[in-house]
């Protein structure tokens, strides 16, 4: 076996997944795979009845999936009620991140009056400001930033070249990635009688809470007054943008490049898909499960939970032509559909 390969019997795994094995228990793997090219030694998953065309000839090592699929199944299964969610718990025995080593490096700046935990890395070139609060086992990456005052709860990683401005509040377990931004200034401007435009000071300050995930190149911004909130489990993929003195609701899933305008309030359990915009003539409010489909733009709350969507799907560009000067039109045609119906109502009338 390769070095720094991690190995498991199927038993083991099913152990940890919550899982009944179907075949041979002591079967090894070594390595994930997807359904369509997973062979020998690798373990899959069946989730997703679109691919189904893949089960039948897989040659994976094992199959995590439902009961009601395990006739399908031409190798060893391990079922579970959940088989998405047992696979990314199985995904975790086989990642291969280096694990940090506790101490500070050498290049590293540690202000004399920064609190440092029990087990915390702190790697190379990193900065970690006065006042800051770091739990144990924090782990903050090569070229990283810390600002004063900041306080960050136990076994959060904190990515190379990502950067944490002064005065947050992170909680545990979090995985903030390289070239995020979190508390910069938030964009509040007001202009004076000539035009001139006077910026606003961002006095607030960011609160992440635990076991939340932000992606590579994410800026979340300060409060102008209170606090930007962000509730514990969030999901946030890269590029995404959360304004000042937003509140995103606890375990809720902003895909990449959704862009939250200032004082956006999200529910739980939310989902926003990719390029989704939320930006209104006020405040905009989402409720708790409400799951918004990519690139739509979100212009007013949304009081109740469901499946939302707009923008138009593609076409052809002949089509789409065609199509755009239709929409122009659809003032006009909407009027003269009214006087139509007023005229036949009069003659309805007369009868």
């Amino acid at each position: 076996m390769a070095a720094g390969l991690k190995e498991f019997t199927l038993a083991e795994i099913a152990e940890r997944i919550g899982a009944v094995v179907c075949g041979d228990g002591g079967a090894r793997v070594s390595r994930l795979g997807s359904l369509e090219n997973a062979g020998s030694g690798e373990l899959t998953h069946f989730s997703n009845p679109a691919y189904g065309r893949f089960l039948a000839d897989t040659t994976a090592t094992a199959v995590i999936l439902g009961e009601k699929d395990v006739a399908a199944c031409p190798t060893n299964a391990l079922v579970t009620d959940n088989p998405y969610h047992a696979f990314a718990v199985a995904s975790e025995m086989f990642d291969a991140r280096p694990e940090a080593t506790p101490g500070i490096h050498a290049s590293a700046t540690v202000a004399p009056t920064a609190s440092i935990g029990e087990g915390v890395a702190i790697a190379s070139a990193a900065v970690v400001m006065a006042d800051v609060v770091l739990g144990d086992r924090v782990e903050i990456g090569a070229g990283a930033f810390v600002g004063a005052g900041t306080i960050i709860g136990e076994d959060t990683v904190v990515m190379p070249n990502a950067t944490l401005c002064h005065g947050l509040r992170i909680g545990c377990r979090c995985v903030i990635h390289s070239g995020a931004v979190i508390g910069a200034d938030g964009f509040g401007f007001a202009p004076d009688d000539t035009g001139r435009l006077q910026m606003i000071a961002q006095l607030g300050g960011v609160r992440i809470g635990d076991d939340v995930r932000i992606g590579a190149c994410t800026t979340v911004d300060r409060g102008a007054i209170d606090d930007t909130v962000i509730g514990d489990g969030v999901k946030i993929d890269n590029q995404v943008q959360v304004g000042h003195n937003c509140r995103i609701g606890a375990h809720t899933v902003l895909c990449g490049c959704v862009g939250l305008a200032g004082s956006t309030r999200i529910g739980r359990h939310c989902i926003l898909g990719g390029g989704v915009g939320v930006a209104g003539d006020g405040p905009v409010e989402f409720a708790d499960g409400v799951v918004v489909s990519a690139m739509t733009h979100v212009t007013g709350s949304i009081r109740e939970p469901g499946i939302y969507s707009g923008g138009v799907p593609h076409n052809t560009n002949r089509r789409w032509k065609r199509n755009a000067l239709r929409f122009a039109q659809l003032d006009g045609i909407a009027k003269r559909l009214a006087r139509l119906e007023k005229k036949l109502e009069t003659k309805s009338g007369r009868r």
